[in-house]
């Protein structure tokens, strides 16, 4: 059995449940669940604080966890990076009242900055040659400037609502972040063999995400026409129709050049064009 540190709440927990439920794992959750298990896959997720997964991990609580990649720097324990997931991304960064003019780094020099995540800041500013004082707060960071605890905030960024609903804009950016699944090196050969199975099953989800099957009937004299346009995983799947003189080719599509390239599609001699989503692919 591989047990799996998750977030307890939010963005990350939403999309971590949705990962796994994509991936053939089903976990039955309540509001005050701790831990629970699989019922078809052996794995058990331990629901915690965002802060408290890595150092879970590191101490062997959790065989491996789920956690943005701002808490696992921001914690450094000795837990290790398995994988990059490439959700939940955001990014930390500065920021400072709308109406303070803002001429560099050097305007955090003397002041006093608010944040979560002191350590990765500390090192930030330190690299940078700026002085600064850094006032810890757990929770609500955008307020701290309006209440007069701070002149600037660092703290995490998705869309940017937060700072600007707090009269807040962002000035620099210090690092980006996304999901990891981060593990206790200490694995037995047991629990790295289900852990192969989890992240094989996560790889196909990922693989499938943004893609499209397509399908469509091509008179055979312009064959080459439309293979020139299809920029598939690897070459399209060309096979004869009943009908003498046409063909039906097959490929996978990136969602954000869909229209763009099914336009060209039609050009070239494309009918009959038959799009569905994917739900995994094992690459």
């Amino acid at each position: 059995m591989l047990r799996i540190a998750v977030q307890s709440k939010g963005r990350l927990y939403d999309e971590t449940m949705s990962m796994l439920q994509e991936s053939g794992i089903c976990i039955s959750v309540s509001k005050r669940t701790l831990l629970s298990q699989a019922s078809d896959f052996p794995v058990e997720i331990l629901f915690l604080r965002d802060d408290d997964i890595p150092e879970s991990v590191a101490d062997g609580v959790a065989d491996v966890g789920i956690v943005g990649e701002n808490e696992f720097v921001e914690r450094n324990t000795g837990a290790t990076i398995v994988k990059r997931l490439g959700f939940s991304r955001c990014r930390l960064s500065l920021a400072i009242p709308k109406a303070e003019a803002y001429d560099g780094l050097q305007w955090f020099n003397g002041r006093k900055i608010a944040t979560s995540y002191p350590g990765i800041l500390t090192a930030f500013l330190k690299e940078k040659g700026i002085s600064a004082d850094i006032h810890v707060i757990t929770g609500s960071v955008e307020i701290a400037p309006g209440i007069g605890l701070s002149d600037a905030i660092f703290d995490i960024v998705s869309s940017g609502s937060t700072l600007v609903s707090n009269n807040l804009k962002e000035v620099e950016t210090v690092m980006k972040s996304e999901a990891l699944l981060i593990g206790n090196p200490g694995l037995s050969e047991e629990k790295q063999a289900i852990l192969n199975e989890l992240i094989f099953r996560f790889e196909a989800v990922r693989a499938a995400r943004g893609k499209k099957y397509v399908m469509m009937n091509v008179p055979d004299d312009r064959l080459g026409e439309v293979l020139d346009v299809l920029p598939g995983i690897k070459s399209p799947t060309v096979m004869p129709l009943a009908s003498a003189g046409w063909s039906s080719v097959h490929t996978v599509l990136e969602e954000k050049r869909f229209w763009e390239i099914i336009g060209r599609l039609k050009q070239a001699g494309a009918e009959g064009i038959l799009v569905l989503p994917i739900e995994k692919m094992i690459l």
